[in-house]
């Protein structure tokens, strides 16, 4: 019958439970690249290190070995980040890996009675495209055998050749070594040593106990000369220490607390009396990323615009010629759009889905057609990266925000903080206020009752937002220039005269019951900005979105629809 409910864009994910554990199961990705996308010779294997993965780990070399594969990378004692893999797959032994399985359900959580799941990437080293997802769904609801060698079970925890005969090997490869290695040719390190060793900057990092915690390890206090105890949660945990590995203001809650701030952004009455000058998270495979500064919560899409905005901080893209193109998801804020108008930048709107910019990157090297790059990425669910790798990259957008922040202390004798750098970014680009509601775990029947309700609205029975008018309610589709590809049903928007919105769309990230996200955006002039820093009355984002917030909800009739009177998550 197939894996009911894995097929979910790039990544396959379980259902609760452990559906996985059944070597049949587990089987089925191996084999069917033999009859989808051809067997690799060279395969790379890892992942975050969540339950299951060690076992997952032999079943795998075991079936590669079987289906032809000649050689398999298998990361130490498992574990490979996200971006890592995509490293790895792009730059070992001169790119010659063609594919990689990924052991991860991203950020959900991990355990015995939670979340497993495998992820395909390619060649390129991105995410699988949609017709090679779709083609591998298929043979899942036909295939009736498959196919598995008596390889011995493979030690996991020392470097080197585990296994070779004549045909097939597996060697266990460093999990850091290549992935830092790029690392430090895209940013200046001494650099970014240099703000570390200033006696008015502290930083924490909280991996969350996913696989991020050996890359913080090597980077910031091996390399960079950080005291450990900048490192949060750092050890890889098969459970994530019973946590939820999403790096937001609601569950990464103890990295919230320790920078001053609540759930909902706001300045925490109670915060401690020594906080550090930046914060940043992970996830559970490491490519997603939260920055927070000293009682201050940098949105994801202010993040990716004030990386583009001042790029030229980071080596990689002066070397090769500076940043040519800016791209984010649909939902993502319209700050990006800002800083690619006034520095004039090629800039593209796409659906969710790090695929889609894997195309744009790719789009000389593989289609013959436009040239995009250097390029910079993001999407709000707090996934940033660049052409460096075919991922969102969490460890990339840190080492980019410590890269920032140092140019801007350069020459200055007190420390210039996040939010100073936010609001300068503010004063000049305006101020997109953003936020966003998550419902999780709904049925799918009020999920999409919602979508339905919000979809069939006239722009004229929509109430007015301080005065301005509904002019749009639309789904989204998107025409790939690249590939051609045409993606319908992105999401339901309902646009205001003043460029005001609010999206709904449905998550594809979830294991269980359905995630309903409701974005909301209102932009403010930056003479508006600047007025309101002087004055010290720029309003919270609650504050500012407050009538957005109550439209949307009147329109789309979420809270009678779910039951729920309340987002599981803001942020």
């Amino acid at each position: 019958d197939g894996i009911q409910g894995s097929k979910a864009r790039d990544i396959w994910t379980s259902k609760k439970g452990i559906c996985f554990s059944e070597t049949a199961l587990l089987s089925q990705f191996c084999l069917l690249k033999k009859t989808v996308d051809g067997i690799p010779e060279v395969l790379v294997l890892g992942g975050d290190g969540r339950y299951f993965s060690k076992d997952a780990c032999q079943t795998i070399t075991k079936m590669a070995a079987a289906n032809g594969v000649r050689r398999v990378w298998i990361g130490q004692n498992g574990l490979l980040s996200t971006p890592a893999v995509s490293a790895i797959v792009r730059n070992r032994e001169g790119g010659i890996a063609q594919g990689a399985f990924i052991l991860t359900a991203s950020h959900n959580p991990g355990g015995p009675t939670e979340d497993f799941g495998i992820k395909y990437n390619g060649a390129n080293g991105g995410p699988a495209p949609e017709k090679v997802t779709n083609d591998i769904f298929k043979e899942t609801l036909t295939i009736e055998s498959y196919l598995i060698a008596e390889v011995p079970e493979v030690d996991l925890k020392n470097i080197g050749v585990a296994f070779s005969s004549s045909k097939f090997s597996v060697e266990i490869i460093s999990s850091t070594e290549d992935y830092v290695a790029l690392l430090s040719q895209v940013f200046d390190f001494s650099i970014i040593q240099k703000l570390l060793k200033r006696s008015d900057f502290t930083f924490i990092v909280d991996a969350m106990h996913g696989v991020a915690g050996p890359y913080a390890q090597r980077v910031f206090v091996d390399l960079l000369g950080a005291h450990p105890s900048c490192l949060l949660n750092s050890v890889p945990l098969e459970d994530f220490g019973k946590g939820h590995p999403d790096p937001n203001l609601t569950y990464a809650h103890e990295l919230v607390e320790r920078m001053g701030l609540q759930a909902n952004g706001d300045v925490n009455p109670h915060a401690p009396s020594s906080i550090p000058a930046f914060g940043a998270a992970f996830d559970g495979d490491a490519d997603r990323n939260m920055i927070l500064g000293e009682k201050f919560f940098v949105t994801p899409s202010d993040s990716v615009a004030i990386i583009a905005a001042n790029s030229n901080a980071i080596p990689f893209f002066a070397i090769h010629g500076g940043v040519k193109s800016v791209a984010r998801s649909m939902p993502t804020s319209g700050a990006l759009d800002r800083v690619a108008s006034a520095l004039g930048l090629t800039m593209a709107e796409v659906p969710t889905g790090w695929k889609f910019f894997g195309n744009l990157m790719d789009s000389k090297d593989l289609y013959e057609g436009k040239d995009y790059n250097p390029l910079i990425c993001g999407e709000e669910s707090f996934g940033t990266g660049s052409n460096h790798v075919r991922e969102k990259d969490g460890l990339w957008a840190v080492l980019a925000w410590l890269s920032i922040i140092a140019r801007f202390n350069e020459s200055s004798k007190t420390l210039i903080s996040v939010q100073e750098i936010v609001e300068q970014h503010w004063k000049k680009f305006g101020r997109n206020f953003y936020c966003r509601y998550d419902y999780e775990g709904v049925t799918t029947e009020s999920a999409d009752q919602v979508m339905t309700t919000v979809r069939s609205c006239n722009p004229a029975t929509i109430p007015m937002l301080n005065g301005s008018r509904c002019v749009k309610v639309d789904d989204f589709e998107y025409l790939d220039p690249v590939d051609g590809s045409i993606s319908p049903n992105q999401g339901v928007r309902v646009i205001f005269e003043d460029g005001s919105r609010f999206v709904l769309r449905l998550s594809g990230t979830g294991s269980s019951g359905a995630t309903i996200r409701l974005y909301m955006e209102q932009y403010m002039e930056p003479s508006d900005v600047i007025a309101h820093v002087e004055n010290g009355s720029l309003p919270s984002t609650s504050e500012a979105l407050k009538e957005l917030v109550a439209i949307s909800l009147q329109v789309s009739n979420l809270h009678a629809a779910t039951g729920r009177h309340a987002p599981t998550v803001i942020t």
